[in-house]
C-alpha cells in the first residue's frame, strides 16, 4: 500500500469515526499479507477487529456509568466455601435468561457470605452482553429519591433506576424504611415490574419484609411484584470476611 493510499485511508477511517482501524492499519495489512487473504477476508478482518473494539470500549463505558463497586466475575467466587450453594444454579443465571425474560433476582443471605459479590458479578456479565445496569443500595436510592422528591424532581430521578435493563439494589434490610420511604421503593419496583429486571441482596427472609418497610401491605405488594417472575438464591454459609480475618488471625498466631 503506497503512502498516499495509506494517508487517505487512515483520515477516512477517523472521519467515519474508527481511530483504531487509523491507528492499526499497517498491522492489518501485514497479517492480511501473511496469510495470503483476499479483498474479502481483509475487509472480514477489519471489520471484525473494529467491531470487537467497539464492544470493547462499549463495555468499559457501561462498568464507568454503573456505579458498581467492583468489577469481580464468577470466576473470582469461592464456591468450595458455600457447599450449600448449587454453583450450577448460579451459572444459569449468567446465561442472562433472567434479562431476557425481565425476571428478578433475589440472593439472600447473612453478611458476608458474598450475595453482593455475585450480583456484580451477574451485572458485569449482563454489561458484557451489551445490556445497560446500574448498582446502587437500597439506602441509597431512598436517599435520592427522597432528595428528588423534596426538590420537585421525583419523575426525573425514578427514570435512572427504571432506564437501565438491570438494576442491582444491595443491602435490602439493613436498614429499616418510613411508610414514604417504602413507597418510593415500590413506585420502581411497579414500574420495572416485567420491563427491566432487578437483581436484589438482602439479609432478610422475604417473611421479614414487613418490617424492612413499616408497612406489611406495602411490603406484600412489592414481594408480589418480585416474586412473580423471579429466582431466588440463598446463601447460608460461612462469612468470607469472617474467613479471611482468621486468616489473618492465624497466620499472625504462627509468626507470633
Amino acid at each position: 500500500m503506497s503512502e498516499l493510499t495509506s494517508t487517505r485511508v487512515r483520515t477516512t477511517a477517523a472521519e467515519l469515526g474508527l481511530p483504531h482501524l487509523a491507528e492499526a492499519l499497517n498491522q492489518y495489512v501485514q497479517r492480511a499479507d501473511e496469510a495470503k487473504m483476499g479483498y474479502l477476508g481483509f475487509l472480514d478482518l477489519v471489520l471484525a477487529e473494529e467491531l470487537a473494539v467497539r464492544d470493547d470500549r462499549r463495555f468499559r463505558n457501561g462498568l464507568r456509568l454503573s456505579k458498581l463497586p467492583h468489577h469481580k466475575t464468577l470466576e473470582d467466587y469461592d464456591f468450595s466455601f458455600q457447599p450449600d450453594l448449587d454453583p450450577r444454579k448460579v451459572k444459569d443465571l449468567a446465561t442472562l435468561s433472567f434479562v431476557d425474560g425481565k425476571a428478578d433476582v433475589a440472593l439472600l443471605g447473612p453478611p458476608g457470605v458474598g450475595k453482593t459479590h455475585i450480583a456484580v458479578a451477574l451485572a458485569v456479565a449482563a454489561c458484557r452482553a451489551g445490556c445497560s445496569i446500574y448498582f446502587t443500595s437500597l439506602d441509597d436510592m431512598v436517599r435520592h429519591l427522597t432528595a428528588a422528591e423534596d426538590q420537585g424532581r421525583l419523575i426525573s430521578k425514578l427514570t435512572s433506576y427504571l432506564r437501565p435493563s438491570v438494576l442491582v439494589v444491595d443491602e435490602v434490610g439493613y436498614q429499616p424504611l418510613e411508610r414514604a420511604e417504602a413507597n418510593l421503593v415500590f413506585q420502581v419496583v411497579s414500574k420495572r415490574y416485567e420491563k427491566g429486571s432487578i437483581t436484589l441482596t438482602s439479609n432478610k427472609t422475604f417473611g421479614e419484609w414487613g418490617q424492612v418497610f413499616g408497612d406489611e401491605v406495602l411490603a406484600t405488594a412489592i414481594l408480589d411484584r418480585l416474586l412473580h417472575h423471579r429466582e431466588v438464591v440463598p446463601i447460608n454459609g460461612n462469612s468470607y470476611r469472617l474467613k479471611n480475618r482468621l486468616q489473618v488471625i492465624e497466620r499472625d498466631t504462627d509468626v507470633a
